[in-house]
């Protein structure tokens, strides 16, 4: 008799991904990618540009149909249920330029039940964001920090940020890696997507790297360097490039 692999996930598991393949036409993105993550913990997904992060990313939140494989939210398939335990933060905005910060917070605060107005309000006075700013009058770091906060601000299991820091300037990026630190519920989980390894390996709990649609290692943070005796960043350049 076959044995379920589903039926093995254990209830410290958010996400389970499990033999995912996915095709555009003759062109394979993915190809047999597995592993999962544990509640509670702070994951590096790590890649160069083009190696299939986002795409993964895309079938987890349930934008684009899984070709072959299986993929679990707290042991649940991709749909409804799932979309209401996940806050993610895309590669690209999706926010109008029209509209004032205070516009954007009406629309998180209709759109989901767990967003956190209060919570939001202040990180923006910290930040020194005016909630009647246009976005088409901000910086575009100012832009990042916005989603970033908005994304924040909800209760969720798992936290999906897709370069989260991508295009912005240092001193951003710092804040924005101490902004997801401060708000992240202790018993969820945080997904970061990335090709800049260095700014984010410091916060990580365990790093998978991935390249050409595969998941090439998955292991504690501090394992890696132990093992190869070097920063992640260092490990990923030599180890791991294209």
């Amino acid at each position: 008799m076959a044995i379920n692999k589903e039926e093995l996930i254990k209830d410290d598991v958010i996400l389970y991904v499990d033999q995912v393949r996915k095709s555009y036409g003759k062109k394979r993105v993915l190809k047999n990618m597995s592993f999962t993550i544990e509640k509670g913990k702070i994951v590096g997904f790590l890649g160069p540009n083009g190696c299939g992060k986002t795409t993964l990313v895309k079938l987890i939140n349930g934008l684009i149909p899984v070709t072959d494989g299986v993929i679990r939210v707290g042991g649940k398939k991709i749909g409804k249920d799932t979309k209401s335990m996940i806050s993610y933060l895309p590669e690209r905005t999706y926010l109008n330029n029209w509209m004032r910060v205070k516009d954007i917070l009406d629309f998180f605060e209709d759109l989901f039940e767990d967003f956190d107005r209060e919570r939001a309000e202040q990180m923006f006075f910290d930040m020194n964001i005016d909630l009647k700013d246009k976005l088409k009058n901000l910086s575009k770091g100012t832009k990042e920090k916005i989603q970033l906060v908005l994304v924040m601000s909800r209760q969720a299991d798992l936290y999906i940020l897709d370069e989260p820091i991508a295009g912005v300037d240092p001193a951003a990026r710092s804040y924005i890696m101490k902004t997801i630190l401060t708000n992240l519920p202790e018993e969820s989980s945080l997904l970061i997507v990335t090709h800049l390894v260095s700014d984010i390996e410091t916060i990580c709990d365990e790093i998978i790297f991935v390249n050409d649609g595969m998941v090439m290692m998955h292991e504690e943070t501090e394992s890696l360097r132990e093992k190869y005796g070097k920063s992640i960043d260092a490990i990923f350049r030599e180890e791991f490039r294209c």
